[in-house]
């Protein structure tokens, strides 16, 4: 499978990757004290966490750049909510007795805060209850979606988590009113018992030597917010493009995808051939993608950029002459994948599976009033990618298929150049983007046993001084067993990582941003169930680029009996946050680090350093070979998406997570 492409008059191809998984992060104003005791035991609510750089909230009403004001944006509980979202409408309103200025919900849309601001935060927490599958939820602001986020699977006796997002990218919409749309699709019945609960709060402040953002913000979604509706596209069953008259004095423009597969297309990077997916019929099934990841893994750290599933930046400042000529433009997100002829050829397809949930964001930076944007055609240089696949199968004694292997190779290299001539000057424009792609696959012991091994790595450089490198390997090794009686065993091993450096004029907050806030402000150590008061020091160096490293390692089972089922799993992180400075890009400051270990859903090991600062957190000594109590009523096939039972797709209905 290959991702989404763009287009606006040119064909402009742009090969980007996506891993989409559940996560979770914490915040919770409990005394740090029961920490110990809420690990240790399992009849507490379990309090979940993703691993990611802090993001820094300024405590207390003002400081001595204006102030401080929180709004609670949602306050609500998904149960049966496929077709049914959140629509919010929240006036400000002081609360009696709070500390800080709070809003509560209150009939009327959003509205912007009564003073000042640069910089906002978002938190939210939610909690959930009983037996459930991990959901997908983007938020909307308007038609334009503003954060994509999964859920985490709840256990008996619940779960908990918190997860605070830099929100800034998207002032130009908080300094306006707002229609505020959560779609978070869930089904709640005798079988799913979990309903989400969830709060959703904004805090809007300042900072100074801010950056820029866009002044406009356009969407590529389907605009539904006037039905109250989600508004990303499902492809392939809609033709996800919008058209758009531009402004005519835009200085610098930029396009975000946000694309993640359900159903069929959810585990696409283990997705067979389309000519292997009848290779293990009468065992495994048919092969589409299968689930590497049981909830063993997961708890209570959770997946990488799950909770916040990443967006990728496209710069089209090249094509601004040709956007800016007054005429209308269409702007078009394709899903891709391959064709194979099953004799080691593939070509690029759009026939792809169902579904992918897709948008995509158009941010503009303005020049002056009445000027207008002028230049050359772009020079595109966008040759096909190279594909090369190849597969293999063996065959028993019995002549059924054993075993089958697959490979798949891409890799591309684009360049667009140009010329341009804005209010403030003439100056070339360019975005290069270099990207490989392999996959190699393994299933053996006639489809039961599944090895893949994935990585995606690339580079994207702007003549603004953008610059983007990113790799994102991934081993997964999984297999299942089911005997005469229909005991069921599975068992995986896990490991994956992500190296992701961001120099220069981001539009999305890079995370070093954070570290501009001098005035006392919270910290969340996850994991921990209280927030600390910290105030970081100014004289840390203005950073110009950020880099993050980090790995996750880790094994599950899990088992069902006629008479019970479990699962165990241990999960280990190291994570990496640094800064650059602006006049020493070769030299690195550590901002953040983190090593954690999870064993069988308590913390054994947990370790963390805020700019030279190590933070302890309370852990536990896990009991050895103490099973956590699984779910019933999950297929081998709902949870791998091979063997037998009810499909997934068939249990949620047309959801996913």
């Amino acid at each position: 499978m290959l991702p989404a492409t763009i287009k606006s008059h040119y064909l402009l191809c742009l090969y980007v990757f996506f891993i989409s998984q559940c996560a979770a992060n914490v915040l919770s104003p409990q005394n740090p004290n029961d920490a110990r005791q809420k690990r240790q035991s399992p009849a507490t609510t379990l309090v979940d966490f993703q691993v990611y750089e802090p993001v820094l909230t300024p405590s207390g009403t003002s400081d001595q750049y204006g102030c401080i004001y929180t709004q609670t944006l949602m306050d609500y509980v998904f149960s049966n909510s496929y077709g049914a979202p959140f629509v919010g409408r929240s006036s400000p309103y002081k609360s009696p007795g709070e500390v800080r200025l709070i809003t509560v919900l209150r009939v009327g849309e959003y509205t912007p805060p009564p003073c000042e601001f640069n910089r906002v935060t978002m938190n939210l927490t939610v909690s959930s209850k009983g037996r459930q599958f991990d959901r997908l939820g983007i938020m909307y602001l308007g038609d334009i979606e503003v954060f994509r986020t999964s859920t985490a699977e709840p256990t008996a006796s619940g779960i908990l988590w918190t997860y605070i997002k830099e929100m800034e990218q998207y002032n130009a919409l908080w300094e306006k009113s707002q229609k505020i749309i959560f779609d978070l699709g869930n089904i709640v019945d005798s079988t799913y018992t979990g309903p989400y609960y969830t709060t959703l709060t904004a805090t809007f402040f300042t900072i100074p030597d801010s950056r820029p953002t866009a002044d406009t913000i356009l969407p590529i979604s389907a605009e539904q917010s006037a039905e109250n509706m989600g508004s990303a596209f499902s492809v392939p069953a809609q033709n996800a493009s919008v058209s758009y008259t531009l402004p005519q004095n835009i200085q610098r423009a930029v396009i975000s995808l946000s694309a993640c597969g359900q159903i069929a297309e959810e585990f696409w990077y283990t997705n067979t051939f389309n000519s292997e997916v009848n290779t293990f019929e009468g065992t495994a099934g048919t092969l589409y993608g299968f689930s590497p990841f049981l909830p063993g893994f997961w708890r209570p750290i959770v997946g990488i950029d799950a909770f916040d599933l990443r967006q990728h930046e496209i710069d089209v400042t090249p094509f601004l002459a040709l956007l800016c000529d007054g005429a209308s433009h269409t702007f078009e997100i394709r899903v891709a994948g391959l064709d194979d002829d099953g004799a080691g050829h593939a070509t690029l397809s759009e026939m792809v599976g169902s579904y992918w949930v897709v948008t995509g964001t158009i941010f503009l930076f303005l020049g002056s009033d009445g000027s207008v944007t002028t230049g050359t055609s772009p020079s595109i240089d966008t040759p096909l990618p190279e594909i090369r696949i190849s597969s293999s199968t063996t065959t028993n004694s019995t002549g059924d298929n054993e075993t089958l292997t697959y490979n798949t190779a891409v890799s591309r290299e684009i360049s667009i150049t140009s010329t341009i001539k804005t209010s403030s000057g003439s100056q070339k424009a360019s975005w290069t983007q270099s990207l490989s792609y392999s996959n190699f696959n393994s299933l053996t012991d006639q489809g039961f046993v599944q090895l893949t091994i994935q990585n995606t790595t690339g580079s994207d450089l702007s003549s603004s001084g953008y610059a983007n490198t990113y790799e994102y390997p991934i081993d997964v090794n999984s297999s299942f067993s089911i005997d005469d009686i229909g005991e069921v065993g599975i068992n995986g091993t896990l490991t994956r990582s992500l190296d992701y450096n961001v120099y220069g004029p981001s539009v999305f907050p890079s995370g070093i941003q954070t570290f501009n806030i001098t005035t006392p402000s919270f910290f969340s150590p996850e994991g921990a169930l209280t927030h600390q008061d910290i105030q970081l020091s100014a004289s840390l160096p203005f950073f110009s680029g950020a880099l993050l490293s980090t790995t996750q390692t880790g094994s599950a089972e899990y088992f069902s009996g006629a008479n019970t089922s479990y699962s165990f799993g241990t999960t280990t992180q190291d994570f990496d946050f640094k800064g650059t400075e602006l006049n020493a890009p070769d030299a690195t400051y550590e901002l953040y680090h983190r090593h954690v270990m999870a064993v069988n859903s308590t913390i054994t090991e947990d370790e963390q350093t805020l700019v030279g600062t190590t933070y302890a957190v309370p852990v536990a000594q896990a009991e050895e070979n103490v099973p956590a109590p699984a779910f019933e009523g999950f297929s081998v096939r709902a949870l791998l998406g091979r063997g037998p039972g009810q499909p997934k797709a068939g249990l949620i209905a047309g959801g996913g997570s």
